[in-house]
């Protein structure tokens, strides 16, 4: 051995361990390869001037990481050099904590409220294979398949274009741009127009895929409500979770406000084409085409949602800048899914696909309130939406949604809990019901579950408050 180890008496690591991090530096090194005579206890511990038992507990340490193996008789050996060692990704990453992850893997055998998603047995799977049958023999898969353009598949986008000229929705200095999504929309908005600190008003309760892309950019919430904010980022149609409209009194004062304020104004309109019952209300963008407002939609809601196809529609310069975002993340959307898609829209195809959505949806909610009037604990309250996929109940005060989630899943029915979407306000006693992919009948199954899940809970509090209290004297 060539070399020895240099040691510290005065540093208060014990000597044995010093010991011992030298050898593990050589051996990592290269110094000491696989198979190498480590001196024997008593010729080192004469080599360094310390005790034999110095030397000896160095190499039991050593031996206990598997980089020496000791044999009786013939002396110590280099077995290997140490595993790397494990990077920190907590402090690596860095990431905020979410507050609640949404599992949507659906158990079949239990009934999910969690997830504000279509019923996949009503997806036109036979339509869906012909649209794709078509654009396969098409004549233009060679160019479908090749790299296209960040901001979208040219003739989808065309397409979109004219329905939102139809719709009175594209304003006369307004662009398009195909996104994976709404969810990616709105990411793609975050990083553009969200800076450290910005005040963005949303609802109160707000949907939590919003909330935490807003809170990655360090944003500051706000009840839209409550005050001045750079950004307001709204859902007037059905919002997520409450499934409430907004009405054309309050649309209009929001735009009055953002002019007043110099308020960028987004507008998530992905829930307005499943309207039940009573008159569609026009939209921020259709009230206001040149107001500079940006507005979302997808056909996620009321197509396939695992194609994830969404667009923007919004002033040039931003749309601009959007796309220059969106090309630095996956150069574009998938080309296959906008040309079926498109494929899909101009045979007719979603048109009818959309009316058997409203259809059905007006049949689950109509089972859903139903049941909530059946089965929901005295004191509950719920929200009684025109379209959507979702509503909102608050329980009596006391119960805690998030508490008796656990015995809900027990019981086989999931929801999320309305912590999941507080903004300002404690949200405790609140939850909400996703409905859109249940049948009626599991709807109402599902509900008188709940109802007597929150009943029970419900009579063990009211129970407990009658319970006298004994006076210490």
């Amino acid at each position: 051995m060539d070399l020895l180890p240099h040691l510290d008496p005065a540093s208060p690591t014990p000597l044995y361990q010093q010991l011992c991090a030298s050898f593990e530096r050589q051996i990592a090194a290269g110094e000491l390869t696989t198979g190498e005579r480590l001196p024997a206890t008593r010729e080192l511990a004469g080599l360094l001037g310390l005790n034999r038992t110095t030397i000896s507990a160095a190499y039991e340490l050593l031996e206990q990481k598997g980089l020496i193996a000791g044999h009786v008789g013939r002396g110590s050996f280099v077995a290997g050099r140490p595993a790397p060692e494990a990077l920190d990704w907590s402090s690596l990453l860095n990431r905020p904590a979410r507050q609640f992850a949404v599992n949507l893997v659906v158990n079949p055998a239990a009934i999910s409220f969690a997830a504000s998603r279509p019923p996949e047995e009503l997806f036109p799977v036979e339509d869906f294979q012909r649209s794709c049958e078509e654009v396969l023999s098409s004549g233009h898969l060679d160019s479908i398949l090749q790299l296209g353009s960040p901001g979208g598949y040219e003739p989808l986008r065309n397409y979109l274009l004219q329905q939102a000229r139809g719709e009175r929705v594209l304003g006369p200095d307004d662009d398009l741009l195909i996104t994976s999504g709404c969810q990616q929309a709105l990411d793609l908005l975050r990083r553009v127009l969200v800076r450290p600190g910005a005040r963005v008003a949303v609802e109160d309760p707000v949907y939590p895929g919003l909330k935490n892309i807003l809170l990655e950019g360090a944003a500051q919430l706000v009840n839209y409500r409550s005050g001045r904010a750079q950004i307001a980022v709204l859902t007037p149609n059905f919002q997520n979770p409450t499934g409430l409209t907004m009405p054309l009194a309050e649309r209009e004062a929001v735009l009055q406000d953002a002019r007043e304020n110099a308020t960028v104004l987004i507008e998530n309109d992905i829930y307005s084409a499943l309207r039940y019952t009573g008159q569609p209300l026009p939209s921020f963008k259709e009230l206001a085409p040149r107001a500079g407002t940006t507005l979302i939609r997808s056909f996620s809601k009321i197509a396939f949602p695992g194609l994830r196809l969404g667009w923007v529609i919004g002033p040039r310069p931003l749309i601009t800048a959007l796309r220059e975002t969106k090309q630095l993340s996956d150069l574009h959307s998938d080309q296959f899914s906008q040309a079926v898609m498109l494929r899909f829209a101009e045979s007719g195809r979603l048109a009818a696909h959309q009316a058997n959505m409203v259809d059905a949806g007006r049949q689950r909610l109509d089972a859903a309130l139903d049941a909530a009037a059946r089965f929901l604990p005295a004191g509950s309250q719920w929200t009684r939406p025109e379209g959507g996929l979702n509503f909102w109940v608050t329980l009596p005060e006391g119960l805690d949604a998030a508490q008796l989630l656990e015995r809900s899943q027990r019981e086989g029915v999931s929801y999320l809990p309305g912590e999941v979407f507080r903004v300002e306000r404690p949200q405790h006693n609140s939850l909400r019901i996703s409905f859109g992919g249940a049948r009626p009948a599991q709807i109402t199954r599902g509900i008188e579950i709940l109802g007597r899940v929150f009943s029970a809970a419900s009579e063990v509090q009211k129970q407990a408050e009658r319970e006298p209290v004994t006076a210490w004297v």
